[in-house]
């Protein structure tokens, strides 16, 4: 299990059923011991992110609700659970002098390329800060996203949406068999999947209800797991009620890897490459050319025209003195404003539009063509 204890990003699940006690409260001694494993993993540099289910379950008590409620007490519980969520993710990070920070996704943050992009950045700079973002769906807004495998699938779109290594998933059941093993004592264990079949989607099995608080069963965790392969990322599935879930699977103890079908780099610059409609393009200079054919981001210096009109975050293409589409990739300013800094050296962008966002296009957010196409 060595892409868990090597990888630079990861985003680790946690259910409901493990943060919330039998009484409806949550399970600080557990929490404890899960904050402890994350700081061992701070130590050591890696970034870690945490998509925590439990507000609705929390609230639920703090409401004095029962476990049958409608859709707008689903949302009243979540609005007033989310807060002692937060409190006990605090109380349990401060000892290992961690601090975290809520963060509530819908669909369309993950969807929506602009909204995409703000997430993004906001994610990175915590992360940069060396805070740790505890993330859930929005289920205060949200009505059709409270459903059965929700945060399996949030987990995994947060890990392509910040290029995770590694997406850990924790469960009630130590990864995948072949069949449910408390049903079936003959049921064997799979330690490694390479790629995702149908036959190995049909072995998963539903939910565990027993506790009354959690919804996500195998079948979602694999569907999480095909979203992060495709992104770039190793999906892990766990027991999570083992004392230190993380460090357990590190020294060996049984869990399942799926295996990624590409990188993360190499997934997000597929997906810019050939999953956005381009709304623009800038024509640049030999020296630019030849500077982004190399890898590198392409500076307002470089460019020599606009063309079209775009948003920040928009899809635009590259294109060299020739008309030749080199690259396409994501603007970081609205075409007004990258017309008003075409030329110009970096010193020179904060003093013309009040701020800078850096190049006009960073590395990351380029991909190269394949080979130059006319326009």
């Amino acid at each position: 299990m060595s892409e868990l204890a090597t990888a630079k990003r990861i985003v680790i699940k946690v259910g409901s059923a493990l943060l919330v006690g039998p009484d409806g409260a949550a399970d600080a001694a557990w929490m404890a011991d899960f904050a402890a494993d994350l700081a061992r993993m701070r130590a050591r540099g890696q970034q870690v992110l945490v998509v925590s289910s439990g507000a609705v379950a929390l609230g639920r008590r703090r409401l004095g609700l029962g476990k049958r409620i409608s859709l707008a007490e689903k949302q009243a519980a979540a609005a007033a659970g989310q807060s002692a969520l937060m409190r006990a993710w605090e109380t349990a990070l401060e000892p290992h002098g961690l601090a975290c920070a809520q963060i509530l996704l819908t669909r369309d943050d993950t969807e929506m390329r602009r909204r995409w992009l703000n997430a993004r950045a906001t994610l990175d700079a915590l992360l940069a800060l060396g805070v740790i973002p505890v993330i859930n769906e929005n289920d205060t807004v949200v009505t059709e996203e409270i459903r059965v495998g929700d945060n399996d699938r949030l987990s995994a779109r947060v890990a392509q949406l910040v290029g995770a290594e590694a997406l850990v998933l924790l469960s009630d059941i130590e990864g995948l068999y072949t069949a449910d093993p408390r049903r079936d004592p003959t049921a064997a264990h799979i330690p490694r999947v390479t790629h995702l079949t149908p036959e190995i989607e049909a072995m998963a099995g539903g939910a565990n209800t027993t506790a009354g608080v959690g919804t996500g069963g195998m079948a979602t965790k694999l569907a999480a797991a095909r979203i992060a392969a495709a992104a770039g990322c190793a999906t892990f599935i766990t027991l999570g009620t083992r004392p230190g879930p993380l460090a357990a699977v590190e020294e060996g103890a049984r869990a399942t890897v799926i295996e990624p079908d590409t990188t993360p780099a190499a997934a997000y610059k597929a997906w810019i490459a050939g999953s956005l409609s381009p709304t623009g393009a800038l024509i640049v200079d030999a020296g630019a050319a030849a500077a982004v054919r190399r890898g590198k981001s392409l500076l307002a210096a470089g460019v020599t025209a606009i063309e079209g009109r775009f948003d920040k975050g928009d899809a635009v293409l590259v294109r060299d003195e020739a008309g030749l589409e080199i690259a396409r990739g994501l603007i970081r300013y609205v075409d007004e404003h990258a017309r008003r800094i075409v030329g110009l050296k970096s010193a020179a962008i904060e003093p013309a539009l009040g701020y800078t966002s850096g190049p006009m296009i960073h590395a990351d957010d380029l991909a190269l063509a394949a080979s130059p196409q006319s326009a």
